[in-house]
């Protein structure tokens, strides 16, 4: 397996999906979101399926899809992979996507993941949180993980969206 890809991981609004479209245009690589990968394998909206299957249930689910990309991958061509904010639940998956790419941890604070999410509607979004967490114990539980897993840590803190795309750029154009 070549590791010509680059997983995005981080907090839901963080940025992956719009960055790593981008991305991959830039670079000349296909776009692969895994939340679209568990929405077409189940043929559910990932809401209606976090209320029909809970938060574990989800994470079950998530794991499976995001340990089996094979056939969502072009080998020949590399990938920008972004997965959704809850993929470091599942230790196959991060162990099989550690394997396949460059780990890229999208850093943001806490306050702006809270504005970002404050714009939409929480339930819809699909973001994996047990009944009677808050948004900032998620944060403060997952942050650990993502610094885990990550090989390297992009801190969007005061950075515009060029601003990210030129980050990446420096690291990852030669």
């Amino acid at each position: 397996m070549e590791k010509n890809n680059i997983v995005l991981i981080g907090m839901p609004a963080s940025g992956k999906s719009t960055l790593g479209v981008v991305l991959a245009k830039m670079l000349g690589y296909n776009f692969l979101d895994c939340d679209l990968v568990i929405q077409k394998r189940t043929k559910k909206k990932l809401y209606e399926l976090l209320n029909e299957v809970g938060v574990n249930g989800f994470i079950e689910i998530e794991n499976d899809a995001c340990s089996h990309l094979d056939d969502e991958i072009e080998h020949n061509l590399g990938t920008i992979i972004s997965t959704g904010g809850s993929v470091v639940y599942g230790k196959d998956a991060m162990e099989y996507l550690k394997k396949m790419g460059t780990i890229v941890y999208l850093k943001v604070s806490y306050e702006n993941i809270k504005k970002r999410l404050d714009k939409g509607d929480f339930s819809t979004r699909g973001v994996v949180i047990k009944k009677g967490n808050t948004l900032k114990e998620l944060y403060d539980e997952r942050i650990p993980l993502y610094e885990k897993y990550a090989d390297i840590v992009i801190d969007e803190e005061g950075s515009s969206q060029e601003d990210m795309i030129n980050k990446l750029k420096e690291i990852f154009i030669k």
